[in-house]
């Protein structure tokens, strides 16, 4: 299913366009690919279950019904979510992180 992908607020799409400013280049190129995958079908990532769902995201970004990851090259970890606002379906970024940093976040 085809999706249009946002960000969830401005820091982070400001985060994101700092990426290419300090030469993390091929993080952002990994990123830039994951959004058109996204983009073709936002259920291309793997689910996460309710019950992980960190409340540090709903705190953030209100109720999160649904929660997906996308895994990048060298372990790290794009997090979305999927709404429709009747129009479009919405893949929303949400965050991304080391594995390190997912695994403490998510309490592997």
């Amino acid at each position: 299913m085809r999706s249009k992908v946002v960000f969830a607020d401005e820091k982070l799409k400001k985060e994101f366009k700092k990426l290419k400013e300090l030469k993390e280049t091929e993080l952002f190129r990994q990123l830039i690919k994951a959004f058109k995958n996204l983009e073709e079908n936002a259920f291309c990532g793997i689910q996460i279950p309710k019950r992980l769902i960190p409340k540090e995201y709903e705190k953030r970004f209100g109720l999160i019904t649904n929660l997906w990851k996308y895994n990048l090259p060298d372990a790290w970890r794009l997090i979305y979510t999927i709404k429709n606002d009747k129009i479009n379906v919405l893949s929303i970024i949400l965050d991304w992180m080391d594995h390190k940093e997912y695994e403490r976040r998510f309490r592997y």
